[in-house]
Formats: C-alpha cells, sequence, structure tokens
C-alpha cells in the first residue's frame, strides 16, 4: 500500500521542479521579475508559468486524504488486491488530471479526471472503513 503513495510523492516533486523550471524560464526570458512573487503569483505572471503553481497545490489539497488513507491500511493490514488497484487508480487519475492541466487544460477533460479520482478515493476510504477490525 506504500508504493502508491511514494508514486505520488514523487510525481509531486516531479511538478514541484516544473514549478521552478518555469519561473526560473520565465525570469531569464524577462517575462516575469522577481517582485512578481513576493506575495504569491502576481496578475502579471504569465499562465504557463502559473499553472504548475495551482496543479502542485492540487496535489497537496485532496491527495492528504490519500496518504492518510494509505497509512491507515498499511498499519491495519488492509492490502487486498482490490485496495491496492484503488490506490494506484488514483494515482493514474491524479497523473491524467496533472497532464491535462499542464498541457491542452481542456476543463472538461479535466474535471472528468478529478471527479474520477475522488469517486477512487471515495471508495478506497469506504472499504477501508469496512475492512477495519470491530473491538
Amino acid at each position: 500500500m506504500l508504493y502508491p503513495q511514494f508514486a505520488l510523492a514523487g510525481w509531486t516533486f516531479v511538478i514541484l521542479l516544473l514549478i521552478a523550471v518555469r519561473r526560473l524560464g520565465a525570469g531569464f526570458a524577462g517575462r516575469v521579475q522577481v517582485s512578481d512573487f513576493r506575495f504569491g503569483e502576481s496578475a502579471q505572471v504569465p499562465p504557463d508559468v502559473c499553472l504548475p503553481n495551482r496543479n502542485y497545490m492540487n496535489l497537496l489539497e485532496l491527495p492528504v486524504l490519500f496518504y492518510v488513507l494509505g497509512l491507515l491500511c498499511y498499519v491495519t493490514g488492509q492490502h487486498s488486491a482490490l485496495q491496492l488497484g484503488l490506490a494506484w487508480t488514483y494515482v493514474g487519475l491524479r497523473v491524467v488530471h496533472s497532464l491535462i492541466h499542464l498541457g491542452y487544460n481542456n476543463v472538461y477533460h479535466r474535471l472528468a479526471a478529478f471527479a474520477l479520482s475522488n469517486g477512487v478515493l471515495l471508495a478506497a476510504w469506504v472499504l477501508a472503513a469496512i475492512g477495519l477490525p470491530v473491538d
């Protein structure tokens, strides 16, 4: 159950690196100034530079529940093939969401990936709740 967590954490670090690459590239090209980031990102920051940061924030919001769930399953010994499949599906959908967001950015496609990933996460939580031992 921990491998999907490592995979999503790794993807999150890839997006973090992309933030630096896009910001530095825009800075060297004169498209942004250091002051544009003084209080986060100003309106002067171009969308292609802002998007990785927004995607990174997405990877730190709801996925927190995924990380907690993975640890819960690990600690309680819930290593079923179904639970593992749901975990990998969640990771895959989050990567797809990122690729859509950072690529062609079709809002409907992005929403579909986001909604599906949330449904998978909810199903995994329900499965974990059902599998908890009763004291």
